[in-house]
């Protein structure tokens, strides 16, 4: 296993893209990139991923492996040409915990590969359903997407697997998370042997759990960790208040007011609260949206989308959100709710300070959730800077209407307006 250095002395290694083995028209793509230099995660997966050698690699979002799992793919397949044109099932797959990352990682694939003749299509829930069945059904060379709707797919006989020389788990440590174990082993076992194809496994922590799917799906492979942790913390300026809850929203409208808030996310611990968060700010002229699991995908595609074009300033965003997004040029991270799993911190502290720029993580340490302090500095090694605030600085804010409250059950309530049953089904106290 090699570890690295912290990694905070510099952003990319001396390791240029040109002096790797790579197809040409592979090098245009990378070029029209912008990228000259491998990150710390590319020098150290790139050079064993082109030797055919499996890798599990320990990087976040953001510290480039989405490139390096991409050159390593399209080097793979420019060097082994499809054993019979007969055939049309994908000769890579790509598997990610969200939409969001499975259309990061289409995007990224669609630049580097732009002079490439491979076939990428998308597979995720919640919209597009025949649209992506019949682009997969045609026949692609990638397939990237999320586990249920590969599995959907697969099920119905629209893609056969027997053809994948490339296989990628993105994140693994967050399909846990999330429950897709099982879905995953699912499809790791129907693919060809792992000596007959190139593995690639990334995750934000190589725990015992994900190194036991590594050792149980891979050949054999090469384990690489950048401790991007510490890289992260070491570029963010982070700053504490402890503010009283009453005082908590004041104190965000007043700083978004204070700064250059232009693409400022704000992360929350429940979905209640971001609603009610993006309540408020609307009502105090701070145009902000709230992202969640149960976000339509529609809807949420068209928020990433604005927040990416600075059409929409700030995204509020429960955990859901702080991993997989690759959202350039994040200026301010919030942490209004302090995380209860201090590696949570760091997740969201790491949407800013991108690719070796530097950014802010204010975070509030309120009566609810101050008690995480103590081991989020534990885990980061230092102390968060305190900041002060005096109470007659913060602004007066409006307070918005309440919403009604809708019906939990509208059927029931309307068989009971039917039978004469009164508007409300609480019973009456007794004086």
């Amino acid at each position: 296993m090699q570890v690295l250095p912290s990694g905070s002395e510099s952003h990319l290694t001396d390791l240029e893209f040109a002096s790797l083995e790579l197809p040409p028209k592979l090098l245009d793509g990378i070029n029209d990139a912008g990228f000259a230099r491998c990150t710390p995660i590319q020098s150290k997966t790139l050079p064993l991923a082109l030797e055919g050698r499996d890798v599990a690699g320990q990087a976040q979002t953001g510290t480039g492996k989405t490139a390096a799992f991409l050159i390593a793919l399209f080097t793979r397949l420019h060097r082994n040409e499809r054993a019979s044109e007969g055939r049309s099932g994908p000769r890579a797959l790509i598997m990610a915990p969200t939409r969001e990352l499975a259309i990061q990682i289409h995007t990224d694939a669609v630049q580097l590969g732009k002079h490439m003749p491979f076939k990428l299509a998308l597979a995720f829930g919640g919209t597009d359903y025949d649209k992506q069945r019949r682009i997969i059904a045609d026949g692609v060379d990638v397939l990237i997407g999320t586990p249920g709707r590969l599995i959907d797919y697969f099920k119905q006989k629209v893609y056969s697997l027997r053809d994948v020389e490339v296989m990628v788990l993105d994140e693994a440590d967050r399909m846990f998370d999330l429950g897709f174990i099982r879905d995953i082993r699912y499809v790791l076992r129907r693919l060809p042997h792992p000596e007959k194809r190139l593995n690639m496994l990334f995750s934000a922590t190589l725990s015992h759990r994900v190194l036991e799917l590594a050792y149980e799906h891979m050949n054999d492979p090469d384990l690489i960790r950048i401790e991007p942790d510490k890289m992260t913390v070491d570029r963010v300026r982070q700053l504490i208040y402890f503010p009283s809850n009453d005082e908590k929203i004041p104190l965000l409208i007043t700083l978004l007011n204070q700064m250059d808030s232009r693409r400022t996310m704000i992360f929350v611990n429940t979905r209640r609260e971001a609603d009610r968060l993006q309540h408020y700010l609307e009502h105090n002229g701070i145009h902000a949206e709230a992202i969640s699991g149960d976000v339509p995908q529609k809807k949420r595609l068209r928020m990433m989308k604005a927040f990416h074009s600075g059409e929409l300033p700030v995204l509020i965003g429960t955990d859901v959100a702080s991993r997989g997004l690759h959202i350039p040029d994040v200026s301010h991270v919030f942490n209004y709710d302090l995380p209860q799993d201090p590696e949570d911190y760091v997740h969201r502290i790491g949407r800013t300070a991108r690719a070796g720029a530097s950014g802010d993580a204010i975070s509030f340490g309120c009566e609810d959730y101050a008690v995480s302090l103590p081991d989020i500095e534990e885990y980061i090694g230092r102390k968060i800077p305190v900041q002060s605030v005096e109470a007659d600085t913060l602004l007066d804010i409006k307070r918005p209407p309440r919403r009604p409250r809708k019906p939990h059950n509208k059927k029931f309530r309307q068989s009971g307006k039917k039978h004469g049953r009164p508007k409300s089904s609480r019973p009456h106290s007794k004086r």
